[in-house]
């Protein structure tokens, strides 16, 4: 997280020196112009997130694993991060946020005061999230998934004074989330299935100076949702015996996926662009 902290506290002092007269000046913000951010994203924790489970294969996720006697096969519980071993004693692994870099291109028209545009953003980026269950056997069930990039087109309205542009945005966003499942459970077969495509919005809202002609500078807060409700893992027989959890109530065995179909994160940047 120092690098989080330093992003924050670069931003802070990006603030506090817009007020310098040195950046005076009054601007026109129609027309068109290219730039980019420098900033850190992270991933909106989710505590309560669990497995979810269709041990008779009809598509409803409401079921619970359980074993011959008719006890609950995941009571050792879930964690919202990676397992590192096949209990909960084992701990789990905390997912990072990381630097995000971004190229952006946008037009802009002013009325008056008023500024409404539209942008459109590439970002590179490597974040993720998971989150395991740990059954009696003992063993653990980790689903993961990382971004790699996004794609956004947003609208943007605010109001302008001077060299100063106050803005809210909003838009849709694309992304590539590249999910995977690993397990401790060597008995079971596991068949994952889902896109790597994700397509969700962003929010937020931001700052911008005009501190030349044609330059400007800015502070920007983004809140980006994914849609991530494709992807499952098919447990099979394997070599497991048919008292086996995931054989009881379907010899075909059992769907599983994380209850969570939203991949959230928050990022923080500077940006810059030139304007034509």
């Amino acid at each position: 997280m120092k690098f989080k902290h330093t992003v924050l506290s670069a931003c802070a002092a990006f603030v506090a020196g817009l007020a310098s007269p040195a950046f005076a000046q009054t601007g026109d913000w129609t027309g068109l112009y290219v730039g980019g951010a420098v900033g850190f994203s992270g991933a909106k924790g989710n505590s309560s997130e669990t497995l979810i489970f269709d041990t008779n294969r009809d598509g409803a996720f409401s079921d619970t694993v359980l074993t011959s006697t008719g006890a609950n096969a995941f009571s050792p519980g879930f964690c919202g991060n990676a397992a590192i071993g096949p209990s909960p004693l084992s701990g789990c692994r905390e997912s990072d946020g990381n630097l995000n870099l971004s190229l952006r291109a946008g037009y802009d028209w002013q009325f008056g005061p008023w500024v409404v545009g539209v942008v459109g953003e590439a970002s590179r980026l490597k974040i993720g999230d998971d989150v395991s269950g740990f059954s009696t056997t003992p063993a653990s069930y980790t689903f993961s998934r990382d971004l790699d990039y996004t794609l956004a087109v947003r609208g943007r309205a605010g109001y302008a004074n001077d060299r100063y542009l106050a803005y809210g945005t909003a838009g849709m966003a694309w992304g590539n989330l590249d999910r995977s499942f690993t397990t401790t459970n060597t008995a079971n077969t596991f068949t994952p299935s889902g896109s790597s495509n994700a397509m969700g919005y962003q929010v937020g809202a931001g700052l911008e100076v005009m501190w030349s002609d044609h330059a400007t500078l800015g502070f920007e807060y983004l809140r980006t949702s994914l849609s991530d409700d494709g992807y499952m893992v098919d447990v099979g027989p394997g070599t497991a015996p048919a008292t086996n959890p995931f054989l009881i109530a379907n010899p075909a065995g059992t769907f599983i996926r994380r209850s969570q179909d939203k991949f959230e994160y928050d990022t923080v940047s500077i940006t810059s662009t030139w304007r034509f």
